[in-house]
Formats: structure tokens, sequence, C-alpha cells
């Protein structure tokens, strides 16, 4: 026992000295960047969040979901009455849940239009809405309301009064979907066993749809086990044919946009498989005696519930709200803790993802420029200004260079730059 004890706390030092110095050197600041006061509108946490020009950032608080929240409530206090009763208790024994199982209301997209008003998307386990705030008047409309509908990625037409989205499949399949801006005539514009996403109109080629693309892998029972690399496609609307703009097998190319100069912009990052290394093999040992109390514990919780109609914990103690510790950014799971611990930081402002997701720039000839690194999301204006993020702050890169700091937020999923 002793030595498995000793061989457990050494084991444990390793892996910290490890991490230590795998870590990266990190960037010292070169000075305080300069405030910019352009508006823009982000994701964060299911929510979105809208600030106009030289003003303060503003939650967008959504009729619609709202409407959700308040029948949820009147739902459980019709129901709560029967918790602790024989009404709650099922022919099998087990406990009957009157409370709704649809998970709240989440923002999965967020878009400007020419015109400047936002275009949205929200959808729960059930249905899924798009949703567009009126610019002047601030008032929300119902754009298209559908069940098992689910939207990412939206992408408005500069003068088409068209809307191109990815429409994820419940089998692991994205495709590239088009609709009026009213809501009419939705349709699929691609398909096959791909993850389709991120459509970018292409400003003198109104005909013609840039999307980042990437292949599944299934095995004889159709699981998905892999995904290939993401490439940059572009979609002739008049033919329905779809030809390969940027492909490398060692790098995802994301979120394609095309600058009023024509220029092609996109995140690059290394493309890796899933690997289960020596490292994972360490840590998976360490924590397994830690791992299989908890399943115990929450096996033997199970059977208390049914049949005492007790939890084994008090239900009686503060709720405890739990930290941000897995996010997912660009397809990509990130450990937020660790991230915030050792990726680089950006003018001292700590980052969520590497310095290798690089924002670069290739004009018509093919030469590459890198414009940021540590490039979480980001858009383009119309006037050529790029607004990006590193998932915990915004920052403004300006048409002749100069960079400025937009403002510092928890995260930052995902940016989308006010179109004037």
């Amino acid at each position: 026992m002793r030595m498995l004890l000793g061989l457990l706390i050494i084991g444990v030092l390793l892996y910290l000295l490890y991490r230590n110095f795998a870590r990266p050197a990190q960037r010292v600041s070169a000075g305080p960047l300069a405030p910019s006061g352009r508006g823009f509108a982000f994701l964060s946490n299911g929510l979105v969040f809208l600030r106009e020009h030289g003003g303060d950032v503003q939650q967008l608080e959504s009729e619609y979901v709202q409407e959700a929240i308040d029948r949820r409530e009147r739902s459980r206090e019709r129901h709560s009455w029967k918790q602790g009763t024989s009404f709650n208790i099922s022919a099998g024994g087990g406990m009957r849940s009157y409370e709704p199982t649809d998970r709240p209301m989440v923002a999965t997209a967020a878009a400007f239009e020419p015109s400047g008003d936002l275009i949205y998307f929200f959808k729960d386990d059930t249905v899924g809405g798009l949703f567009r705030r009126d610019a002047t008047s601030g008032r929300e409309l119902r754009v298209l309301l559908k069940q098992n509908l689910n939207l990412s990625d939206l992408c408005a037409a500069p003068s088409q009064g068209l809307i191109a989205a990815s429409s994820q499949l419940s089998d692991g399949v994205a495709n590239i979907v088009l609709l009026n801006s009213d809501g009419s005539n939705y349709r699929e514009a691609t398909g096959g066993d791909t993850v389709d996403s991120a459509p970018t109109w292409i400003p003198d080629a109104p005909r013609r749809l840039l999307f980042q693309s990437a292949g599944l892998a299934r095995d004889e029972r159709g699981y998905i086990v892999a995904q290939g690399n993401a490439s940059i496609q572009m979609l002739n609307m008049e033919s329905g044919s779809v030809s390969a703009v940027v492909d490398d097998p060692r790098y995802d190319y994301l979120k394609p946009r095309v600058d009023a100069a024509g220029n092609l912009l996109y995140i690059r990052r290394p493309y890796s498989l899933p690997h289960y290394g020596a490292s994972n093999i360490l840590l998976d040992t360490l924590l397994f005696p830690f791992r299989l109390a908890r399943a115990l514990f929450h096996y033997l919780n199970f059977f208390s519930m049914m049949y005492s109609r007790q939890p084994l914990t008090s239900a009686s103690g503060p709720a405890v709200k739990a930290d941000l510790k897995s996010i997912l950014l660009q397809g990509r799971r990130i450990d937020a803790e660790k991230a915030l611990r050792s990726e680089q930081p950006v003018e001292g402002i700590p980052s969520l993802v590497p310095s290798s997701w690089m924002l670069i720039k290739r004009d018509r000839n093919g030469q590459e420029q890198v414009l940021a690194t540590n490039v979480a999301s980001y858009d383009v204006t119309v006037d050529g200004t790029i607004v990006y993020t590193n998932g915990r702050a915004v920052f403004v890169i300006e048409r002749n260079g100069s960079v400025a700091l937009a403002m510092r937020d928890q995260l930052v999923a995902d940016i989308v730059a006010w179109p004037m």
C-alpha cells in the first residue's frame, strides 16, 4: 500500500513538472492599446450581447425566450404540489417528474444585415427560431420557427435579400441552407456526409458562396469516429457545383470572409485527430480511484432516490454555481482553465486559444499574410475593418493596420461586426 501511494505521489509530481516545462513563454505587452468604440455583437454562454457604436454592452432580451421561460415556470408551479405525494410515484415505484424536460433556449448564431438589423437564432431541445431585431425600434420580429431546426453561422447577403446558414442534423451532418430574409423558401444548398458551416457571400460574385467543409469518417455501425480537416469550398449556385479554394491536410481553414478588395480572410489552425498518448494513460491511471468512487456514489444515490425518495446529499445546502471548465470554440473542445494558465496572452489579455490559431489574409495571387494570432473568431466590415477576439477580449484592426481594444469579457465565443 505504501509503495502504491509513493508511486502515486511521484506520478503526480512528474505530471506537474511536465506541464510546467511544456508551457509556452508568454508575450509581454508593448503597451496599452487605444480604446475603440466600434459596434459589434457577440455570443457568450448561449446569450447574445450587443454594443452599438460608442455605447455600452447590453444583453439582447428576446421576447420569445422570455415567453418560453414564463411557460416553463407556470408549468412548474402547477405541478409543484404533487412533489413528495403519492401522485409523484409511478406504477413501477419510480418517481415521476413534472419538471419541464426541455433545456433553456440558447443562442447559436447572430449576424447583421446590411440595414443594420440584427438576426439571431435561439433553440432548445425541441424547437428553433430565427428572429430579427429592428435597428430603429429595437422590436423583435419572428422570422422562422420550426421543430428540430438547428441553425448556426448566419450570414446575410449584401443585397439579395437572402440568408445563408449551417443546418445541424441529428446524425452529425451539417449542410449549408438558404432562405429568404422573410423566412420563406427554405432549402438546402449542399449535401453529403460532411460538416458544412460558416457560409459567406462574395461581394463581386452574388451567385457564389464560400463555406468551410470537413468530411466525416464512420465505423460499420454508422457512428462517427473521426472528422477530416476543414477546407474552404466555393458553391456555384447557378450550376450547383462545389470546388475547393483552400485545402491542406495539415490545417483547418475556418470562417472564410472576403473583403472589399477581394482578399480572402480565414482562420488557420493545425489539424489534429484525437489521440490517446502516454500522458492520457498516466492521468487516467491516477484518477481511476476517484472516478470509481464517484461512479459508485451516483449509483447508490440513484437507488436512494428510487426507493426512499431521499438523496444521499443534503438538499438544503446552498446552490453551487459551476465554474466554466470546458467550452466549444470553432468546433473544438477547449479546457478554459488550462488555456488561461498556459496560452499566450494578446496585449496582456489571456487567450482561450493558442497562437497557432492565426488570422490569415490571402490575396488574389495566393500570397498569405498573418494579421493576428490567438484568434478564436473574427468578422470584417464593408470598409475592411476587422474585429476579432481571443476568447476573452475584442480587438479592432483598423484599415491602416493599427490595433485597438474594444472590450474585455469573461467569454466571447463568436463575434460579428457592425456592417456600417
